[in-house]
């Protein structure tokens, strides 16, 4: 298993890196607008992810909630408050449901605290991982940090 860290801004905040991909943020700082290479979109009001590089982001009818990532469909719970399925990607959460715990093949690692992302564990001996990975893990991490902040 190779480990791809996760990088953070100096306040431990901001998400700076996956691994050798670059998150870039706006000009005010407070949301993402790359994901390296791949452009990050909005709706007009600027608080809806709409799409990774080339992957559009479709929401349900009352706009809350996403149901499709490209041509991936997105799967929840019984409830429809946790993400379950990306597509091909499998989201499994810790005994108490509050972290992601894997993202298909990948498995998330938690810094001391057990509260922010610090590494991913992905199969095979280079820790890079493939663009369709490097989305899935991304639109995931996004969609819990905006769960836990309310």
């Amino acid at each position: 298993m190779a480990e791809v860290d996760l990088t953070y801004d100096r306040l431990g905040n901001r998400l700076k890196g996956i691994g050798s991909i670059e998150v870039s943020y706006d000009h005010l700082g407070s949301r993402p607008n790359r994901l390296g290479l791949m452009e990050l979109g909005y709706d007009v009001a600027g608080s809806r992810l709409r799409s990774i590089g080339a992957a559009h982001i479709e929401y349900d009818r009352l706009g809350s909630r996403a149901r499709a990532l490209g041509s991936w469909e997105l799967d929840y719970d019984r409830l429809g408050t946790r993400l379950r399925r990306v597509g091909p990607y499998e989201v499994t959460y810790d005994v108490l449901g509050t972290r992601v715990s894997t993202v298909g093949p990948m498995t998330v690692k938690y810094d001391r605290l057990g509260n922010r992302p610090k590494q991913v564990l992905v199969s095979g001996e280079e820790p890079t991982l493939v663009e369709d990975d490097l989305v899935a893990l991304f639109f995931v991490l996004n969609q819990a940090r905006r769960d836990a902040e309310g």
